[in-house]
């Protein structure tokens, strides 16, 4: 990948190098068994468990049917990885270390039956020193890694006398003790590694950070300063005493050397070795993400030397940008433009506040070792298409590898990291802490290169969620949780990353009111804000969930603050999907194969199935459908079924629409919100839930619809459906002014228009400031002419001239469409629009309504191929042709999915074929 040590370092070398040797260790050379079950298949390194015994046929598909009940003995028990005897190691050597850079949990090591290590975190690379045990194998060594049962030796733990037991939290309402998967096994790559001489490298890991002349995480960087670039080195072995280091960076595009030269103020200890240097301000090309400018990349190698000679070097590509979460007070300059006193909530991108729209990435894949590049390449070229420009990296999951990093820095995805706690409270004993320490500044400094890089946060709603319950389930002892809470997540996690990185900023919990102060010397260096807040003030970013659909497009239900950074609501994927991992037989609505892989509501306690709480999950979205869109009664049951996961769909995607149209309005409301990241980008497996990618990368309504709301510019409507007052804006998160028009006409559902325009302008004239809104009209609907509101549609257009973000000045043209009716989907008097789909050639394709009103024009294609429309659930009016081409980004019909394109509409929701 982009991120590479080069054989002198040792990570590509097989054979000695400069007085080292390094044996890759990945590969298919291992055995995984399990002697009381009598099993032993093939494996590999990297891998899971699971993924061994279903290679070898040993168990069935993890993913398929109710496997991930039926396989739950796979995790329940132990599993070692045994390799073949290894070629290349030498007994002679003057020491020899084990590097892994990920084991999947607990495993006790051996080699040549001699115990040489253990470890308890996932999240860690871990070095052991093998010296005296290679000494003693007979023959070419063996090396086993015996993998314990995490569920067990996790419930043996918190069963403990001497465990922590924390008044309330998930631990006791969630899944814990059952998950349904568990892997474990060397999720990583991993080296064995000798030296011949006293002295020599091997490089671990690499901190290489860029910033401005004197930046501090907490505040704005200056943009007037020169560039820093603080280069760090980490390694086993051992250093002459007047080693140096170098680097040389070149424009990747062009080849050209930015700078070439001996690093200044170099200092090495306890396995480090670090330097820096300083670049003029304008010598360097920004990084900027999509939409914002280019992507300029620049390769960065820095070599360790003795004198004349090179004993390291490592490669790594990067970038120039600074990126920085502004938590200050609002100023009052700011409140003279109209911006409400609190705090500000926002990112800025080389000084630059923007507008973050996007959405939260989940781990894609419940095994990681078959996360690949291609699959990712595909995922992020969606985010792209679907005009996103930040991922939220949820904790829950796992530290993305680099070439994660390395996919979003091409495409210029900015990545919010979190360290991986959620949802619960934390041990804060001084084994945890050091064990957390470790994990911390491991991660912080091996992708701190990337510009994708945006933020460090310490956990998932540790601080809007579990300490309110805390409050309330114990508040005589509420101030030592607090305490234990800022031991972990303020008073270690913040120096470390203040340590390890001056570009990135951190918060020590993903939802939250700001802070208060920043003093780096006090025991708690950050002082949160909690709840010392004033009304009517604004400070905090919010995260929503309603499962109460009676109130889902109640606009006075959203919550109101500066960042949105999570919100949703699920939906079943489609019937392609569900065919992935479903039998036919069990293709209804709620046969117990779909209702058991609905996790939402998760078991709860130690119950072995879920029927009680899944109902719920099922419940909430039958409920929905019902409400506001017509129920599906097809005569074929599969049928049927699908058509009920594609109102599902419709619900979801119109309830984000809904939302993200008022969050990006705020940018122009005393709030002056500014970011939308919704819940959640794309599915880990085949089920009910809030992601708008499926699966194997097809495409949700959400997905298209949000991609449509989040164009630089669009023009939204706003109806409160009890008062019936309904207005119109337009919103752009352009940084200049945009001017255009808005076209406004009501049609009925026959696509005639409505006499008079039903008393409204047929266009208006507008222009709208840099990240702002302007409202094109506001009217009651009552007050309108409308002979049947049951029989309306307000077909909205905009097109807008405006300069895009560092676009040199040119003046580009923006368009979008909207539409709304003043009634719910499920009353509206709809007519058959007579949709017809043509393949012209290649892959596009002409959409036609040829007898009315289509709302919610569905484009679908068959199994066997991965890709996306140019446009999709889009209204369509009578006569209007429209030309949709498709992306394919996988085919496996060899081309002939055209054939089994189909068109739909919300009609063919009511009709019984």
């Amino acid at each position: 990948m982009y991120w590479k040590t080069v054989a002198l370092a040792g990570l590509s070398a097989s054979s000695p190098v400069l007085g080292h040797n390094v044996v890759d260790l990945t590969g298919d050379g291992w055995t995984v068994s399990n002697k009381g079950l009598n099993i032993s298949v093939p494996g590999h390194l990297p891998s899971h468990a699971h993924l061994d015994l279903y290679a070898a046929g040993a168990i069935d598909d993890p993913y398929f049917g109710l496997n991930d009940f039926n396989l739950r003995w796979v995790a329940t028990n132990n599993w070692t990885y045994t390799s073949h005897p290894l070629k290349g190691v030498s007994s002679d050597a003057r020491s020899s270390w084990l590097v892994f850079n990920g084991l999947d949990t607990f495993t006790t090591i051996e080699i040549c039956d001699q115990f040489v290590g253990a470890t308890n975190n996932q999240f860690r690379q871990y070095r052991f020193d093998i010296s005296q045990a290679i000494k003693k194998c007979k023959g070419d060594p063996v090396l086993s890694l015996n993998f314990g049962s995490a569920p067990n030796i996790a419930n043996q733990i918190a069963k403990s006398p001497n465990a922590e037991k924390w008044p309330y939290g998930p631990q006791q309402i969630f899944e814990f003790p059952n998950r349904c998967v568990c892997p474990a096994g060397p999720w990583k790559d991993a080296y064995l590694v000798q030296f011949e001489q006293d002295e020599g490298v091997y490089v671990t890991n690499t901190d290489l950070d860029i910033f401005r002349k004197g930046q501090i995480n907490h505040l704005a960087p200056d943009q007037s300063q020169p560039w820093v670039v603080n280069a760090s080195i980490d390694f086993i072995g051992s250093l002459p005493d007047e080693a140096s280091l170098s680097i040389d960076i070149k424009d990747l595009e062009s080849g050209k050397t930015l700078k070439a030269a001996a690093l200044e103020n170099v200092s090495a200890s306890d396995g480090s070795i670090t330097g820096s240097i300083t670049i003029p301000a304008r010598a360097a090309k920004l990084w900027w993400p999509t939409g914002m400018g280019k992507q300029i990349l620049y390769n960065a190698t820095v070599s360790i030397n003795d004198h004349n000679k090179q004993l390291a070097a490592v490669s790594k590509r990067t970038g120039f940008r600074t990126i920085f979460l502004n938590r200050l007070n609002v100023t009052e300059e700011q409140q003279a433009q109209g911006i409400a006193p609190g705090a500000n909530w926002h990112f800025e991108i080389n000084g630059q506040e923007f507008y973050a729209k996007g959405s939260n990435f989940i781990p894609p894949d419940a095994f990681w070792p078959r996360v690949t590049q291609e699959k990712m390449d595909r995922l992020f070229d969606a985010v792209v298409a679907g005009n996103q420009n930040m991922l939220r990296v949820w904790a829950s999951g796992a530290y993305l590898p680099d070439f994660i990093y390395d996919i979003a820095d091409e495409r210029g995805v900015l990545l919010w990291s979190e360290f991986q706690f959620s949802d619960a409270m934390y041990p804060v004993n001084e084994t945890f802490l050091e064990d957390v320490a470790a994990e911390v500044a491991y991660n912080v400094r091996r992708v701190n290169h990337h510009p994708s890089l945006a933020l460090w946060a310490g956990g998932n709603e540790i601080e809007s969620l579990e300490l309110p319950l805390i409050k309330e389930a114990d508040p005589e002892h509420y101030s030592y949780w607090v305490g234990q809470y800022e031991q972990l997540f303020i008073s270690l996690i913040l120096p470390l990353v203040y340590e390890n990185t001056r570009s990135i900023s951190y918060m020590p919990s993903s939802t939250n009111n700001g802070f208060l102060s920043v003093n780096l010397s006090a025991p708690v260096p950050m002082a949160e804000r909690y709840d010392n807040t004033t009304a009517g003030e604004h400070y905090s970013d919010t995260d929503h969930y309603n499962y109460d659909s009676s109130v889902a497009f109640d606009l006075g239900s959203y919550p109101v603050g500066r960042f949105a950074n999570e919100f949703g609501f699920h939906s079943m994927p489609s019937l392609q999907t569900w065919e992935q991992a479903v039998d036919k037989k069990d293709l209804h609505f709620n046969s117990s194969t779909v209702v058991l892989r609905n996790h939402h509501y998760p078991p709860g306690g130690t119950e072995t199935d879920n029927f009680r709480n899944a109902s719920m999950g099922m419940g909430e979205m039958t409920m929905a459908v019902e409400r506001y869109y017509p129920i599906p009664h097809k005569t074929k049951g599969i049928d049927n079924f699908s058509a009920w996961c594609r109102a599902t769909q419709m619900f979801q995607a119109d309830l984000y629409k809904s939302q993200i149209q008022f969050y990006r309005r705020g940018s122009g409301m005393p709030e002056r919100q500014l970011g939308s990241l919704y819940w959640q980008l794309e599915d880990i497996w085949q089920a009910p839930t809030w992601a708008g990618i499926e699966y194997d990368g097809r495409w949700k309504f959400l997905h298209y619809v949000a991609r449509d709301i989040y164009r630089p510019v669009i023009v939204a409507p706003y109806w409160n459906y009890t008062t019936g007052d309904l207005s119109v804006y337009v919103t752009s998160d352009l940084w200049d002014t945009a001017r255009g028009i808005v076209n406004m006409t009501w049609v009925d559902l026959a696509g005639k228009p409505l006499a008079g325009n039903a008393g409204l302008p047929r266009s208006q004239k507008f222009s709208v400031g840099a990240l702002n809104t302007t409202k094109i009209f506001d009217v009651n609907v009552s007050d309108l002419h409308l002979p049947n509101k049951t029989n309306a549609v307000l077909v909205l257009s905009v097109q807008a001239r405006g300069r895009l973000p560092n676009g040199n000045g040119t003046v580009s043209t923006f368009k979008h469409r909207n539409s709304f009716t003043p009634v719910f989907p499920n009353q509206l008097a709809l007519v058959d629009p007579k949709l017809e789909v043509a393949h012209d050639a290649g892959s596009v394709f002409t959409v036609e309504a040829k007898g009315g009103v289509s709302l919610y024009t569905w484009l679908d294609y068959p199994a066997g191929v991965v890709g996306y429309f140019d446009d999709n659930a889009f209204t369509l009016l009578p006569g209007e042709k429209r030309k949709i081409a498709f992306t394919v980004q996988k085919d496996e019909t060899n081309g002939t999915w055209v054939q089994g394109v189909t068109v739909s509409s919300l009609w063919d929701q009511t009709t019984s074929t």
